[in-house]
């Protein structure tokens, strides 16, 4: 066994990223998207209610009124989950398991279209990825906004409506990003049969 100039001394020291992407089950990468979907749009609901709850209820000492009407700013920011859940379920639907009894164990026999398989897999895997990231996006963006709803409102109850708008249109991020999560999901069809 021969070592390289980093002392590497194992057979699979020459292999690069390329076998990382394709000896990694295309139903690994969908798994992984569909984490990465769920997961990061969890992350981003929590650090914009972190961020909204924190103003809202430190405003709310010197201001009581603010507290039931800046609670729709929460709201806003539990929406961007609740896209991951919904993309989460779309995703998990399409990866469904070979109906053919050439595929015995996770093992496939000859005859299967792999091309087609990784294509489904990374098409899940950025999907989710895409919403995931998208959604920490809205979810920290609406979190800003909405925290400087519940600071405005307390100085003065006429910019409650008016920030309350932008923060709608930070919202709106998240359904950007399901929207584009859909459109990448929709060629992503992992094969059931053999090829003849």
């Amino acid at each position: 066994m021969s070592s390289d100039a980093s002392g590497c001394q194992s057979a699979y020291c020459n292999q690069g990223w390329s076998e990382v992407l394709t000896h990694m089950s295309p139903y690994g990468w969908g798994s992984f998207g569909i984490a990465f979907g769920l997961g990061l749009s969890v992350v981003g609901a929590a650090w914009g209610i972190w961020l909204t709850g924190s103003s809202l209820v430190g405003a709310a000492v010197k201001a009581p009124r603010i507290r039931s009407k800046n609670l729709i700013s929460v709201i806003f920011c539990e929406a961007t989950a609740i896209y991951g859940v919904i993309m989460a379920i779309v995703l998990n639907g399409l990866m469904k398991k070979p109906e053919d009894s050439s595929y015995v164990d996770g093992v496939f026999s000859e005859g299967w279209d792999y091309n087609t398989w990784y294509f489904a897999g990374f098409g899940v895997f950025c999907s989710g990825l895409s919403v995931g990231l998208t959604n920490v996006a809205s979810g920290i963006s609406v979190g800003v906004a909405g925290s400087s709803c519940a600071l405005a409102d307390a100085q003065d109850p006429t910019l409650f409506v008016k920030i309350l708008i932008v923060e709608i249109f930070a919202s709106a991020l998240g359904i950007f990003g399901i929207i584009v999560g859909i459109i990448q999901s929709n060629s992503s069809q992992f094969p059931d049969k053999l090829i003849n």
